[in-house]
């Protein structure tokens, strides 16, 4: 199989050495699923950096989207002096800088400075603690992120002049899998494929989608942080691209009242020696019964971790009848109306997480379905019969339709808590926390032009 292009350490050298790259971008990601760092010069980077490391505030996991400082993290505060966290430079995420030729990307774990070990509400820290559980059982945790986009013809600064409002979408019309519609954005959307393989990720396609300038590219499976490694530098890639034609592109879960931004989640686990555990030929539809306690486990978590996949208030907006968002805690083989859907066959089986918007934190909400497929194993819980015909319809539980509902059921979810530990949960509660009280006090358009005149 061709491999993309891998950039080294000591090619990186040597291209710093002749001037060919300049920077090296030292980053994480924090809560809200952005990259968050430094921009090196390229020889202070491999005169000092590299050897020492560098360190961040540790205000960066405990502040809004607007980079708000807000009260109620353990971590993090005008108590504790908003101290500094290391930045543990990741080697193994080199990689050339999507659309800047002349510098790197290093993604970094965090740590604290007094040597007590990483900081564990970190997402990238989250999903290794599940990555490393399932390994000491004997597997590995494979993923694919499918992540929708809108693209506009306006640039981000008009758009935020117009406060978002107005702005018209790359095609005028419904482009699913529509030729056409995609060739109307085939140049934006090749340079981001193409900058994406130029940065070591294998890219599959690119296919229109339902909304007016939906869009999505797809990227092959990997080991799962990796996956998330590169989901991540993926949606800052693809926004850098854009702006730098005119363009901008939003994968918020819920822009308006037509279809939403999915970010649907493929997982296996895999021996840690590449044995196929998830099929058995043997038995009924060639599912093991690993898959199936592994499916039963994700499913009877789903509510009390919709958090994590669902962290804002958009999210729950998606959560439509019959837009192709499920509402339902069903699954099917299959089954587009379900929000767990198997699907594939031996090698290839695997289960498609449907209730992530395009706004998920990746990290966070893979570590979750690992979580509670491990939950299922442990307890080997029964898998209930698949089900057949429209889920919208069901009358099987609901999935949470609000924010405050998600959260309510993580607080009190001991599964959860034994997962992930009190301190993570306790720290994304506040991040929900926050996120409700700032609604709670906003006056929105709609309420305007509900209320102006009529009421």
């Amino acid at each position: 199989m061709t491999s993309p292009p891998r950039l080294t350490l000591d090619m990186l050298r040597a291209e710093i050495e002749d001037g060919s790259i300049d920077t090296v971008i030292v980053a994480f990601t924090d809560m809200q699923g952005r990259l968050q760092g430094k921009r090196l010069h390229g020889h202070y980077f491999l005169d000092h950096a590299l050897k020492d490391g560098t360190e961040g505030c540790n205000y960066l996991l405990a502040v809004d989207v607007d980079m708000n400082t807000v009260d109620g993290y353990a971590i993090s505060s005008w108590e504790r002096g908003y101290g500094d966290m290391m930045f543990d430079l990741d080697l193994a995420t080199l990689r050339r800088t999507p659309g800047q030729p002349w510098s790197a990307t290093i993604q970094c774990d965090l740590s604290w400075l007094d040597g007590s070990g990483p900081v564990r509400q970190s997402p990238r820290s989250v999903l290794r603690v599940q990555a490393d559980r399932a390994r000491e059982l004997g597997w590995s945790a494979m993923a694919g992120t499918e992540l929708e986009f809108i693209v506009f013809d306006d640039s981000y600064e008009q758009a935020w002049d117009r406060r978002y409002q107005g702005l018209t979408g790359s095609n005028r019309y419904n482009v699913d899998y529509s030729i056409l519609g995609g060739t109307r954005v085939e140049p934006l959307l090749r340079q981001i494929r193409n900058e994406m393989y130029a940065a070591g990720v294998t890219v599959e396609a690119a296919k229109g989608e339902c909304n007016y300038g939906q869009h999505e590219i797809g990227f092959l499976y990997d080991e799962v942080v990796r996956t998330c490694d590169n989901h991540v530098v993926y949606k800052t890639a693809a926004k850098e691209i854009a702006a730098k034609r005119g363009r901008s592109l939003t994968f918020m879960a819920k822009y308006d009242e037509r279809e939403g931004n999915s970010c649907h989640v493929h997982l296996s686990l895999r021996g840690t020696d590449g044995t196929v555990v998830f099929a058995d030929d043997a038995r009924v539809d060639g599912r093991s019964a690993l898959f199936d306690h592994f499916l039963a486990g994700v499913l009877a978590t789903l509510r009390e971790f919709t958090y994590f996949y669902a962290p804002n208030i958009n999210s729950y907006k998606r959560f439509q009848a019959g837009s192709f968002a499920p509402t339902t805690v069903a699954w099917g083989r299959d089954n587009r109306t379900c929000a767990l859907r198997v699907v594939g066959h031996g090698p290839g089986l695997r289960m498609e997480n449907r209730v992530p918007g395009g706004d998920m934190n990746p990290y966070l909400g893979v570590a979750a379905m690992i979580a509670g497929g491990l939950h299922g194993i442990q307890h080997e819980l029964e898998l209930e019969p698949a089900f057949e015909g429209n889920a919208y319809n069901s009358g099987k539980e609901r999935v949470p339709m609000t924010l405050s509902e998600a959260r309510e059921l993580l607080h009190g979810s001991s599964i959860a808590r034994a997962a992930f530990g009190d301190d993570v949960v306790e720290h994304y509660v506040n991040a929900a926390d926050i996120e409700l009280a700032a609604f709670n006090s906003a006056v929105t358009d709609w309420e305007r032009v509900r209320g102006f005149e009529r009421l």
